[in-house]
């Protein structure tokens, strides 16, 4: 069975990334498995409880691995997609500024070059056509 790999944070962007691999996950009649690094001992927050009740919704096989960080989230993500075999991992992208589009993102681009995989980049919706 193939197998997605999500990045989430509690932000537009992961938001976005979540419903781009729901759907890539569906799309590919795949197992889909979603990542979030929590912040050193802190409780589980109730955000949490929605992600899984959309996944629940989905329907899909998934694993919801909500990690205590130990290390960088970037790496977390592509190790979780080394140990999974993952096809594809998706990750939300932020807007930024015309200073901040020279560089990408640190952990996007830490994905990008170490991705054992294709890579899916989505953004949030700003209501714009």
């Amino acid at each position: 069975m193939a197998t997605v790999v999500t990045g989430y944070v509690p932000k537009p962007e992961g938001d976005a990334a979540l419903l781009a691999g729901i759907d890539e996950a569906q799309r590919r009649d795949a197992r889909l498995v979603v990542v979030h690094s929590l912040p050193d001992h802190d409780p589980e927050p109730p955000y949490v409880a929605e992600v899984r009740a959309a996944l629940v919704e989905s329907g899909l096989e998934h694993d919801l691995r909500v990690l205590e960080r130990g290390h960088d989230a970037s790496d977390e993500l592509v190790d979780v997609a080394e140990e999974v075999g993952a096809d594809l991992i998706v990750i939300g992208l932020r807007r930024r500024s015309p200073v901040g589009k020279l560089i990408l993102g640190s952990n996007a681009q830490r994905v990008l070059l170490d991705a054992p995989c294709p890579v899916l980049t989505v953004k949030p919706r700003t209501g714009r056509h």
